[in-house]
């Protein structure tokens, strides 16, 4: 039998190192008088979120946040919900799902007769 560890969410700590989410040989060093970190290989900075114990990459070429969640030996990446997707990609849906409706219900009045 094996044992599991849980994966339950530590305190990053600001004045320790880390090692990269991004990259497997990468390292993140805590930036100066700052709450964030950067990558010595990959150069990208992440901030640690106001909880303490997840970090956000800092970039903008991806649709939705990259957030990680430090257990005390790794990192775990954090999927976003669709609340973190924002209201844009819920009301496409709607407006999707109306103009679908929207000529059924057309066809439906003009030949009911």
């Amino acid at each position: 039998m094996t044992l599991v560890r849980p994966h339950k969410p530590v305190k990053i700590d600001l004045n320790q190192d880390y090692p990269c989410p991004c990259r497997r040989k990468g390292h993140l060093l805590p930036i100066v008088l700052t709450e964030a970190f950067g990558c010595d290989r990959c150069q990208q900075i992440f901030v640690v979120e106001d909880n303490g114990q997840n970090i956000e990459q800092l970039s903008s070429s991806y649709p939705y946040k990259r957030i990680w969640r430090w257990t005390g030996y790794r990192w775990l990446i954090i999927r976003p919900g669709l609340s973190s997707l924002g209201p844009s990609i819920i009301i496409g849906i709607a407006l999707a799902g109306l103009f679908m409706v929207l000529p059924a219900i057309i066809f439906w009045l003009a030949y009911r007769r």
